[in-house]
């Protein structure tokens, strides 16, 4: 079964630890001109993963809200059928995974996405399309997404994608503070990471 992540935005504290742990896994630099954590922290080339925060309105209180961002792992991806080498494919498991060696830097990829997360390292000699790959490794092993594993307050729940969907049902039906939707059961075809939210997702930029 495809594997997926459920984000549950009224877990997330912020903390960063996901944006961390996905730099150290994947061996990736640290820029402080492009911070992971940030109101206004946008995906870059060696920033996989980032946390937004919002101050937003919930039963007339201002409260905070983080978000996390990284590729969503599309269950029909926009940027593979774009890709006319096949460098960028949809795997089995879930994840959607790049091979740099066969990639010709044309970036249809980036056009394609509908959520603009594919990067390109214009500063390298040698530039590759970066996103997050999902820890396919991982995944494929048996393992969880790192991002997951380091989640203090079990914000992110790793698992198959049918029984992430039908948790996140679960706990809107139980708890009516949630937006009665999840954002990427059917968005541009459904994603393999899917949110939950007590705050509209249009108030936290999500499309």
């Amino acid at each position: 079964m495809a594997k997926g992540v459920l984000v549950d935005l009224t877990r997330c504290i912020g903390c960063g630890s996901c944006a961390v742990a996905c730099k150290l896994h994947n061996g990736l630099e640290w820029d402080p001109e492009k911070p992971i954590i940030d109101e206004k922290a946008v995906l870059a080339g060696e920033n996989w993963t980032v946390i937004t925060s919002h101050v937003v309105a919930v039963k007339d209180r201002e409260v905070w809200r983080f978000v996390k961002h990284q590729c969503l792992h599309c269950l029909e991806p926009a940027c593979a059928s774009s890709c006319f080498v096949s460098a960028l494919r949809k795997t089995p498991e879930g994840p959607v995974v790049y091979n740099e060696d066969i990639c010709v830097g044309c970036r249809y990829c980036m056009l394609a996405c509908p959520f603009g997360v594919p990067k390109y390292e214009w500063d390298q000699q040698f530039p590759r399309v970066q996103k997050c790959n999902m820890c396919f490794s991982r995944v494929n092993a048996g393992q969880v997404t790192a991002c997951t594993v380091v989640c203090p307050t079990q914000a992110l729940r790793f698992g198959e994608r049918d029984a992430l969907l039908a948790e996140a049902r679960r706990r809107i039906a139980d708890n009516h503070a949630y937006v009665p939707a999840v954002y990427g059961e059917k968005e541009y075809g459904g994603t393999s990471w899917l949110y939950i939210s007590d705050v509209p997702f249009e108030q936290m930029g999500f499309k």
